[in-house]
């Protein structure tokens, strides 16, 4: 996956405002992996990945509805943009641990 900045990491949230919240654990895990195959994609192949985008969080979240970007005043936009961190920190722990 592409360095992964606040940008990347708001359109996720804003996907997982959109999505149940039973959904919103798999679907953070989804859009993370989908960012790291088309990243794999751009490496092999110098083109972008044609669902996923070029390997960025944002490409692979913007393939889905978005909500609008609230404020942090708004508790279950917290609580996504919380959750798509917890994913991050577990996707780099892994990948330094391999």
């Amino acid at each position: 996956m592409r360095p992964v900045l606040h940008g990347d990491v708001s359109a996720a949230a804003r996907v997982l405002l959109t999505a149940p919240l039973a959904d919103r654990d798999r679907l953070c895990a989804r859009m993370i992996r989908e960012a790291e195959l088309a990243d794999d994609y751009v490496g092999q192949t110098g083109r972008m990945h044609p669902f996923w985008g070029n390997g960025s969080l944002m490409a692979a979240a913007r393939n889905r509805r978005l909500a609008d970007e609230p404020g942090f005043d708004n508790l279950q936009y917290c609580q996504c943009f919380e959750l798509v961190l917890r994913h991050l920190i577990r996707f780099h722990l892994t990948q330094t641990r391999s």
